[in-house]
């Protein structure tokens, strides 16, 4: 069976992100590992209080998985590394991806594409990485992915 590794942050609940997982799953009737950075704010990162940042990705990670599965994808979900590049090589450990979906917002709101995400989860990785791109909630406070 295909493995896909879908990577992302608040743009995970995206409708058309969903729509196109769900799509890329069915089209190669792939089994899909959604992995949610617990992404945390940089003064509570300072102190050590990861709570918030576990409760939202862990609660992305239930409302995602949940809509695939009632579409028929076969998913499962965990929370990750605040560093999504971390993240992924945890994931990838337990789950051996044939490729990467990453989906973030645009990238004049994306902190994750200022920093090469893309690049550099394909030169650490060695497999091919599609990129989505979510315009929800772009002008919500900064965007983490």
């Amino acid at each position: 069976m295909h493995r896909i590794l879908f990577l992302a942050n608040r743009t995970c609940e995206c409708p058309t992100v969903i729509n196109e997982v769900e799509q890329r799953a069915r089209s190669l009737d792939a089994e899909v590992l959604l992995v949610a950075p617990a992404v945390n704010t940089r003064v509570r990162h300072f102190v050590s209080d990861t709570d918030g940042a576990v409760r939202d990705a862990t609660a992305r990670v239930d409302v995602v998985t949940k809509e695939l599965a009632g579409r028929g994808i076969v998913v499962s979900g965990q929370v990750g590394d605040a560093d999504p590049v971390a993240a992924a090589a945890d994931a990838l450990r337990s789950f051996p991806a044939d490729e990467v979906i990453v989906a973030t917002h645009p990238p004049e709101h994306s902190h994750w594409l200022e920093k090469n995400l893309i690049e550099r989860l394909a030169g650490r990785f060695e497999l091919p990485v599609t990129h989505l791109i979510s315009y929800s909630g772009v002008g919500e406070a900064a965007a983490a992915a």
